[in-house]
């Protein structure tokens, strides 16, 4: 019984957990159902300078942390306000906090507002079964789908890259979708690897893991002036037609799909990377997860 205790309060935790490494914006609330908009009025929203005194008064005891008021807008919920802050310690160390304000505006909870009810992951996971258009590997019809959002510039992504690969050796009958979602806010040069690693999924699929794997590995020695010299590198090391991958990034619809991603990942609350989702059950934080909690959560999530 106490095993079980942990497991459920580990994975509560995953829900709550954000991002190591966050976008300058959250996702954008989703539209509810025109009848249901008529009959819950959305919730009066705090200002931002309310919210900056909550903070300071919270925070401003200590001069080493500081913030940044990211979103202010009507929760899913109605007449409760979400508010999204980025916090920043003494290390450059960024998480993301949200805090739902109560309608009389006197009471706030922290935390994130999970999706409830006899199956509180299906509304994603139909999102996603027809959104997530990624280069896929693992059969269609598998029991388990796992996608990922995630952002080649990103070192919290590069250091959960091995635990997805421990992950789907474990799970070989999984499906795993990677979906482009990268944080150009704090990332310069992301959104140009995106379309690197997309083009190269069209004009080599097999090799798109080799070369996601050779943008990781190599993360450091990219910088904003050479990232087309450094992709195009990663393209050829495996045996991508490289001018052909080029040329494929310059086109239109090449940036249209990766903003197709992004759109995707914030309709279903992605506000970090890397973030996963197995069966539309949403996993932040991956690396901070420990790994036989992560396993066990990804064989019990329902179908």
């Amino acid at each position: 019984m106490s095993r079980l205790i942990s497991l459920v309060c580990m994975a509560a935790l995953c829900a709550v957990l954000a991002g190591a490494q966050t976008a300058d914006k959250p996702a954008a609330p989703k539209t509810a159902p025109a009848e249901k908009a008529k009959a819950e009025p959305a919730a009066e929203v705090p200002s931002e300078a309310t919210v900056e005194s909550f903070f300071k008064h919270m925070f401003g005891y200590d001069p080493s942390i500081q913030w940044k008021v990211l979103s202010i807008h009507p929760a899913e919920s109605a007449h409760v306000a979400e508010v999204t802050v980025l916090l920043q310690g003494a290390g450059g160390q960024q998480q993301a906090m949200r805090i739902y304000v109560m309608p009389d505006q006197k009471f706030a909870i922290a935390g994130e507002m999970m999706p409830f009810g006899a199956d509180p992951f299906a509304a994603i996971r139909r999102q996603l079964q027809a959104g997530a258009h990624g280069p896929a590997r693992g059969p269609a019809n598998a029991e388990i789908t796992i996608v990922e959002f995630s952002d080649l510039e990103c070192p919290a992504c590069k250091a959960a890259q091995p635990i997805v690969d421990r992950l789907l050796s474990d799970f070989p009958n999984a499906r795993f979708i990677f979906e482009n979602f990268p944080l150009e806010q704090i990332h310069p040069w992301a959104f140009k690897a995106a379309q690197y690693a997309e083009c190269v999924a069209q004009d080599k699929p097999d090799a798109f893991w080799k070369f996601l794997d050779s943008a990781y590995e190599n993360q450091e020695s990219v910088t904003p002036e050479n990232v087309d010299q450094k992709m195009k590198e990663f393209a050829t090391a495996v045996s991508a037609n490289a001018d052909k991958v080029a040329a494929c990034t310059a086109q239109p619809q090449t940036a249209a799909r990766i903003h197709e991603s992004l759109a995707l990942g914030k309709a279903v609350d992605v506000t970090g990377t890397p973030t996963l989702f197995v069966n539309g059950r949403r996993i932040q934080n991956v690396s901070g997860v420990p790994y036989p909690v992560l396993k066990e959560l990804v064989q019990g999530t329902p179908k």
